[in-house]
């Protein structure tokens, strides 16, 4: 860059000769040769001095071409100086004048060209690597993806795509603006690989429906991240990733009533059992939003309690509510009556429950300890306690069950109601809803899994639907549901449209970018297989045990009325489950299952793996 700078230095001083004279060689040149070398010799240290030759070339802005004219300006005064004092021939005013502008023109824009053509380079070897994506929303959010994408050394942003007819042919921040309905040609001719959403705010319907129309082509759908992750910090601007099964799947939010999640919560305090599973685990986080006084966290697994409770201590630091972690089990009445008395527990969340219908199906035995015998002792302790409020979150699989995790359930649910009917001070509610999306052991993890895996998917039957809803919608939902009882309540939540999990896992490999390998498309990418219906599964899942259901003050919730046992009915099933269990007897649980609770239809023989190969009664 000096050898260059140096012969711009001597062609500025020969251009403010013979732009001054006309000439291309002017006689007067003859006498001030000198000049020459002193224009080299002022100049360039002048440059050196104000750290021209310390920048990087390829990040050249403005505040380079700043430099120069620094450089550039004392370097001609210290030329001019010299000369007046050394008595040098007479030189005309405008030369010097030219000279100065020639030098800074001709030193910036050699850097300046020097400067593109490396990011040329440069560009041109990222290309080389780089997947060509375009970025659907040409809106503030897009703009923002897109100048921070051209820093990304695998994403190169190449064209915008959005709805809006008037944007169509426009430039924004340097890249064309398309409509949707052209890129299937933009794919082949600029080989786009891959859709960015940039479309954080837009309601669910909407994001929907442009999801499905990218499903059919053959490009990867990633999105950035939501308003209130980069908001909070937690994420960048170009921390893109898939598209979420929520984004398929999710609903528009329906604004909390404050009043009921914070009616049960809000300076009192709670107790969550199950609190590190999916839904526990979830109301943990929220009610600790809530202000309560004391948040108790109860599980049964080690691990699962110490990741939640350091979640739950980083959410309160700085608050006022005591975070206590309790290992313990459900079925431990005399621990659950001691922690609730000594605590003062004011409100209590059963989530606790073995949820995964073809493990409980094959150990039926402890599924009846935990999710009947379990609930009718932590449900007991919170009577004896003086427990405010205790709420059972209960699942669909309650309705006319076909396994033991929803017969379960739904004798877990008539526990309570019994309970209800005695009178007892504790306000006992029960909340029934289907699948959680993203939970453990459900379909979208496992199809995830089995994508990235090269497959092959494995679904269950080709007919099979269930409901689904976000975690933090159910949770939600759960607490203010609870706030609303008044006794033996069974609520029930609003699923929105059923689902045929064929169609979601298509969807889910046609979004990864690759395609379904069928009969009709032998060279695709990912098989779909068909295993057959697990033991106790259903086709489709329901909601409702009776025909008759009303709404509350939450649109999204109803409350069941559905039928009871008594009191005394209920503890002689009691009685006999608790003997059957005890004496690990499979058949005699069933059998008083099936008594006690309408419409459960055992599929096949019921056996306990534990007992099933050493002679014991299955």
């Amino acid at each position: 860059m000096v050898a260059v700078d140096v012969v711009a230095v001597l062609i500025a001083v020969w251009a403010a000769f013979a732009i001054r004279l006309g000439e291309w060689w002017p006689a007067w040149l003859d006498g001030v040769l000198w000049l020459f070398p002193l224009a080299v010799a002022t100049t360039i240290p002048a440059l050196f001095g104000f750290g021209l030759y310390h920048s990087i070339v390829r990040h050249a802005g403005g505040l380079l071409a700043y430099v120069i004219v620094k450089g550039v300006s004392v370097g001609t005064l210290l030329m001019i100086a010299v000369w007046i004092l050394g008595r040098g021939p007479l030189v005309p005013r405008s030369a010097w004048i030219i000279y100065w502008m020639m030098a800074i023109g001709l030193i910036g824009s050699g850097r300046f060209v020097l400067r593109d053509l490396l990011r040329i380079r440069i560009r041109r070897r990222r290309l080389a690597t780089r997947e060509r994506v375009a970025i659907y929303g040409a809106g503030e959010a897009g703009v923002e993806l897109a100048n921070a994408l051209r820093h990304s050394p695998e994403l190169e942003p190449a064209v915008f795509l959005d709805d809006d007819p008037d944007l169509e042919g426009s430039r924004i921040a340097g890249l064309k603006v398309k409509r949707a309905g052209k890129l299937p040609r933009l794919i082949e001719r600029d080989e786009i690989t891959t859709v960015l959403l940039a479309m954080p705010s837009v309601p669910h319907r909407r994001r929907r429906e442009i999801i499905d129309a990218l499903a059919s082509l053959p490009v990867k759908v990633m999105a950035m991240p939501a308003l209130a992750e980069i908001a909070a910090g937690t994420k960048r601007v170009d921390d893109v990733r898939e598209v979420d099964i929520e984004d398929l799947l999710g609903r528009d939010p329906v604004r909390p009533n404050r009043a009921l999640l914070e009616r049960c919560i809000a300076g009192k305090t709670v107790l969550v059992t199950g609190a590190g599973g999916s839904i526990g685990s979830e109301l943990c986080r929220q009610i600790a939003a809530l202000g309560p006084t004391r948040l108790l966290l109860l599980d049964r697994s080690e691990p699962a309690l110490y990741g939640i409770e350091q979640e739950i201590l980083r959410l309160c630091a700085g608050k006022s509510t005591e975070v206590v972690a309790l290992l313990g089990s459900v079925t431990n009445g005399q621990r659950m009556r001691r922690i609730m008395t000594e605590l003062g527990v004011d409100t209590v969340y059963h989530a606790a429950a073995y949820k995964h219908v073809p493990i409980v199906e094959h150990n039926p035995i402890e599924g009846v300890q935990n999710n009947i015998l379990g609930t009718l002792r932590t449900a007991e302790a919170a009577v004896a306690a003086g427990v405010s409020t205790f709420v059972l979150v209960s699942t669909d699989k309650a309705v006319r069950p076909t396994n033991v995790m929803g017969a379960t359930k739904r004798f877990a649910e008539l526990i309570l109601q019994g309970l209800a009917e005695r009178g007892v001070a504790t306000r006992f509610c029960m909340v029934r809803f289907g699948n959680v999306l993203d939970s453990s052991g459900s379909v979208v993890p496992l199809f995830r899994d089995q994508i990235r895996h090269g497959g092959p998917v494995t679904v269950t039957h080709p007919e099979v639907i269930r409901y689904f809803m976000t975690i933090p919608e159910a949770a939600q939902l759960v607490l203010q549901a609870g706030s609303m009882g008044v006794g033996g309540d069974v609520f029930v939540l609003d699923m929105g449209d059923p689902v045929r999990i064929l169609d979601l896992a298509r969807q889910m490999i046609r979004l990864s970018g690759l395609e379904v390998r069928d009969e009709d498309n032998s060279d695709g990418d990912i098989e779909i297989t068909f295993t057959g219906l697990r033991p106790g599964e259903k086709l489709y899942e329901e909601l409702l045990i009776g025909e008759h259901d009303e709404p509350t003050e939450h649109p999204r919730i109803r409350r069941a009325r559905e039928e009871s046992l008594p009191w005394p009915t209920v503890q002689s099933f009691l009685k006999r489950l608790d003997a059957a269990s005890t004496r690990c007897d499979a058949v005699a649980l069933r059998a008083v299952l099936k008594e006690a609770v309408r419409g459960y239809e055992p599929e096949g023989e019921i056996v306990d793996r534990l007992w099933s190969g050493r002679g014991e009664s299955v």
